[in-house]
């Protein structure tokens, strides 16, 4: 690296650009990796840190979660599966219920489609909406040995049920009964796999996020593999518990992109090998289904799928225990605990606020909702959380060109909770000690001076070479065998979205005496628009 700036230096010099080039600001000085540190613990001591699970874009090349700003949409063929989910049940509301052989559905399957085959051993759920129409079908005519046998019944939104037909090689068919959002609300399917290890029921739940745009008019539910998923399946914890369905997530792909013994038959089967090329997961999970009898049909999409901006190669969302920073918890709402050891820890309601009388009981490692979003309110509140200030900073900003301030306040406005840890040898590390027994992030200013003065002296490394953290605990009364040293590194869009801290705030020939304190000083950052997603973006 040391080589690389040198060489910049030189070429910047030769191009006549003028800056201080023998005081630069560099991410790896030692005073600036201390800030960074410094940095990411006042989030720690202000409550907004936290470890959660959550499905986050990941790079089996690369060994790591990425954040948004990491990841590039390129050109990309899926295999695409129409999947057929047999009815089991209609849960009713007292004795007078009809039992489901008294009505169209016996027999019936609910179909789904999706361009990720492999996410179906992590299916949990099936996502619809009321704002669609659905209808149960028949099928009346179809090509010999075809998937979508004569007589076959499937409910599909009324939009759709021509083109999913039509991919099927169904021939002719017709509308039996509409099917109404109550009743979808009522229905339990069974997983197209039962009988193969996936012997659990799955519910539908009502999603904002279907459509009847594309495919059948429902969602294929996996948790564990997309954002959407995970908040359907978390808002609907306390309703899930009361119908007896286990709401542990499951881990079913690992860091290297290969099948967990948590996807029962198809274990060390790989999404995604270690370059970046298509495994065979997707062969395997489509055979499964082919000869469980409960696939109807198959293609190849072209469109736009996520890539990670380094390796070039696609991603995967996967479950992983990663650090957040939270954008809708009040500021300085402390403490800040871990993820519990409990099953899902809060529900949603209807309004989308999110409140903790969720609880249930508490089962080994399962994936409750990250305890740092306990307490978290609703975007568009006027709490004073992370959100809202970033959403005020914008407004007090010059923004040039002015069509800027929408392009970064719509990032803002609808991002995500902030994934800032990395799985990665290098970088600057996640400097903070988790009591092993309560799972808080330990909090001592002197703990947190300590570790600040060493990264000044010796950089990060200081953080490595104490394997038990007894540098940083012993002298202030603390046991390191009831201390959890965090490994995880930041990501490096923390790095960069601290220069100010380590420039404009340390150094006595840059310090700004900003208008907003005071002073007359307007600080200007200045690059490419691509930037608002990156240093523009997490520098705010």
């Amino acid at each position: 690296a040391e080589h690389w700036v040198d060489v910049q230096r030189t070429e910047f010099k030769r191009l006549g650009v003028e800056g201080d080039w023998d005081d630069p600001y560099l991410t790896m000085a030692y005073p600036a990796e201390a800030q960074i540190a410094r940095e990411i613990m006042k989030f720690a001591q202000n409550g907004m840190l936290y470890r959660g699970s959550k499905p986050v874009m990941w790079s089996v090349v690369e060994k790591t979660a990425l954040a948004e700003a990491e990841v590039e949409y390129e050109e990309h063929v899926s295999d695409t599966i129409f999947v057929a989910f047999p009815v089991q049940q209609m849960v009713g509301d007292g004795p007078g219920w009809p039992p489901l052989d008294a009505l169209p559905f016996a027999g019936a399957s609910v179909v789904i489609w999706t361009t990720t085959p492999w996410t179906i051993p992590g299916n949990r759920a099936i996502s619809y909406s009321h704002k669609v129409a659905y209808g149960l079908y028949k099928v009346t005519a179809a090509p010999e040995n075809n998937w979508a046998k004569v007589g076959a019944t499937y409910i599909l939104a009324k939009n759709l049920a021509e083109s999913v037909f039509k991919a099927a090689k169904v021939e002719a068919f017709e509308l039996v009964a509409d099917v109404t959002a109550e009743q979808l609300a009522s229905l339990t399917t069974a997983h197209p796999l039962r009988g193969h290890g996936y012997d659990f029921d799955v519910p539908l739940l009502d999603g904002d996020h279907v459509t009847d745009d594309a495919g059948t008019g429902f969602v294929h539910t996996a948790p564990s593999h997309g954002r959407e998923d995970f908040d359907v399946w978390m808002a609907n914890g306390r309703q899930l518990t009361e119908r007896g369905i286990e709401t542990r997530i499951p881990y079913t792909v690992d860091a290297d992109g290969r099948f967990t013994k948590e996807a029962p038959g198809f274990e060390g089967a790989q999404v995604i090998t270690d370059k970046g090329d298509k495994g065979n997961a997707n062969d395997v999970v489509i055979k499964a289904l082919v000869e469980a009898g409960n696939i109807i049909a198959r293609g190849r999409l072209k469109h736009q799928y996520p890539h990670s901006w380094r390796s070039k190669k696609p991603v995967i969302f996967r479950n992983t225990p990663q650090w957040f920073i939270a954008m809708d918890k009040p500021i300085g709402s402390f403490p800040s605990p871990l993820a519990g050891e409990g099953g899902i820890a809060s529900a949603m309601t209807d309004e989308g606020s999110r409140d903790a009388s969720g609880e249930v009981g508490a089962t080994p490692h399962p994936n409750p909702l990250p305890q740092g979003e306990r307490g978290q309110v609703a975007p568009g509140h006027n709490a004073d959380t992370l959100r809202n200030r970033a959403l005020k900073a914008i407004k007090e900003t010059e923004w040039v060109p002015a069509a800027g301030e929408n392009r970064i306040t719509g990032m803002i406005a609808n991002r995500p909770d902030w994934v800032v840890s990395r799985q990665r040898a290098w970088g600057v590390p996640i400097t903070v000690f988790v009591q092993k027994e309560t799972k808080d992030i330990l909090v001592d200013d002197r703990v947190n001076a300590a570790i600040a003065e060493a990264f000044e002296a010796e950089g990060a490394d200081a953080w490595f070479t104490d394997l038990d953290g007894a540098r940083f605990l012993k002298p202030f009364g603390y046991d390191p065998a009831q201390y959890e040293r965090v490994t995880d590194v930041l990501d490096v869009w923390f790095d960069s979205g601290s220069t100010h801290a380590f420039t404009l705030e340390k150094r006595a020939d840059l310090r700004a005496r900003r208008r907003g304190d005071g002073g007359k000083d307007r600080v200007m950052y200045l690059e490419g628009s691509d930037q608002h997603r990156g240093w523009f973006h997490s520098s705010l």
